[in-house]
């Protein structure tokens, strides 16, 4: 991450931009102060990971949330070939008329909820 000598040359705004803009973290202690900030940059690290392992704010789902994910998916079904070729013309950029574009939308959000909901699954696998 950070090296407390990259960071003991900037500037006390330069280090409070980091915190507070940059990373939307607070300083430890005395905001009038540069180690404040230092100390925020150098321990936010640790205690985020301190708080991954117990199971603190951001956290994996359940088995049953995920299977009920992957019971959405398979409800959704998947693309007709002429579904599946509208698809790729609205990828393409190309619409319909309305009222069909009302259909050729909803398609197009189905399809990015499909794309969506299985990319999750995969990355949940992978943790």
């Amino acid at each position: 991450m950070f090296t407390r000598t990259e960071l003991e040359v900037k500037s006390l705004r330069a280090l409070r931009d980091l915190c507070l803009i940059q990373y939307g973290i607070q300083a430890i202690g005395n905001p009038a102060d540069k180690a404040s900030y230092i100390n925020a940059l150098l321990t936010f690290p640790v205690i985020a990971c301190k708080q991954v392992s117990e199971n603190k704010g951001l956290k994996s789902p359940m088995l049953s949330q995920v299977q009920a994910l992957e019971a959405t998916l398979e409800a959704m079904g998947t693309p007709t070939p002429e579904q599946s070729a509208l698809l790729k013309v609205t990828i393409e950029g190309r619409k319909l008329e309305y009222p069909a574009r009302y259909s050729q939308e909803k398609l197009f959000g189905l399809y990015r909820v499909k794309w969506h909901l299985d990319t999750a699954l995969e990355i949940l696998g992978m943790l």
